[in-house]
């Protein structure tokens, strides 16, 4: 679908943990920046949170009630006692109804796509959600049962083996099998996405990918036949690559993915690069998602300080991936 005008595609934005930085990133990037030339924004949120928000970080009146109150699907679900910067099992179901709704709203074909404020897995928790996170929840909403985490930072992008487990158990999951399937999955949604065949690489999960296996064994016992399994099926991918490079490597260009072994080592290097600009995007849903590339920072919440660059650069590759995949994205019968 399309804004009014006919050219425009709609963004779902949903607000966040009300006790986050959420609310007061989507206030300023659809206030201050120039979200509008690319999409037809729809907050999904609080009117009443919204608005004592602004009051907090100077939002005059007028600019308000132009561009957020018209704009908004108000679930009025934010009781007034809610505190910036603590977060509870209130401020948890409020985030889970704003997702709930921007996924309703996507099947009834009012939305194209969803662009995320940060939420708190613990007061997701705490609100009998369980799901560790966006990525989760959105699969189930959408009966999904193959996705994967992302982030796009410029030419960077990054496809995460494993996402919000320990480091040694992250390290156990570097299995043959679930690398040729995670390969496979990243080159046909990158071409989905990108409109090509991509060229993708793998990082090693040891020092220097263990250097001929100096450093360990995943790499020779593991990871290179995941490679050749998948370069034997057409699959134009190579590695493992030092870890410590290979990311630089798909930043400038030289690949259009990258395979991540676990969570932290996609992360800092991603935000290392790009933190503020790079997105979160996840693989396999029948619907475009984006998101921040940070957390809920309740530490600054409701202060006035919170830099709103990342929401509008999700909001903005919603847009584009929205216009450039349009017809292959469509409500399920």
């Amino acid at each position: 679908m399309s804004d009014s005008k006919g050219n425009l595609p709609v963004i779902a934005i949903t607000m966040g943990d009300p006790a986050g930085i959420g609310p007061e990133i989507v206030l300023k990037c659809l206030t201050e920046g120039d979200i509008a030339t690319v999409c037809s924004p729809l907050i999904i949120g609080d009117v009443e949170l919204l608005e004592r928000t602004a009051d907090q970080v100077g939002i005059d009146r007028v600019n308000f009630e132009e561009k957020i109150v018209p704009f908004t699907v108000d679930l009025a679900n934010v009781p007034t006692d809610v505190i910036p910067g603590i977060e509870s099992s209130t401020t948890g179901k409020s985030s889970a109804e704003y997702i709930e709704k921007a996924v309703e709203l996507w099947r009834e074909g009012k939305v194209d796509a969803i662009a995320t404020a940060p939420i708190s897995k613990s007061a997701l928790a705490m609100a009998g959600y369980p799901y560790p996170g966006h990525t989760e929840f959105l699969a189930s909403l959408t009966d999904t049962k193959e996705f994967a985490m992302s982030f796009f930072a410029d030419e960077l992008r990054v496809v995460l083996l494993s996402t919000h487990v320990s480091l040694r158990n992250a390290i156990d999951l570097v299995k043959t099998e679930s690398l040729v399937k995670l390969i496979d999955f990243s080159a046909k949604q990158l071409e989905l996405l990108l409109g090509r065949s991509p060229k993708l690489a793998v990082a090693g999960v040891n020092p220097h990918a263990s250097e001929g296996g100096m450093f360990g064994n995943e790499e020779a016992r593991e990871i290179i036949p995941a490679i050749e399994a998948c370069r034997a099926d057409g699959i134009d991918v190579s590695g493992p690559f030092s870890p410590d490079t290979i990311f630089l490597r798909g930043y400038r260009g030289e690949f259009d993915g990258v395979i991540a072994c676990y969570h932290d080592q996609a992360t800092i290097a991603v935000k290392s690069l790009a933190f503020g600009s790079s997105v979160n995007v996840t693989l396999g849903l029948p619907l475009i998602r984006t998101s921040v590339d940070h957390g809920t920072a309740f530490d600054i919440a409701g202060k006035g300080i919170a830099e709103f660059s990342s929401v509008t650069a999700a909001i903005k590759l919603a847009a584009k991936l929205a216009n450039d995949v349009r017809e292959r994205y469509t409500v399920p019968k």
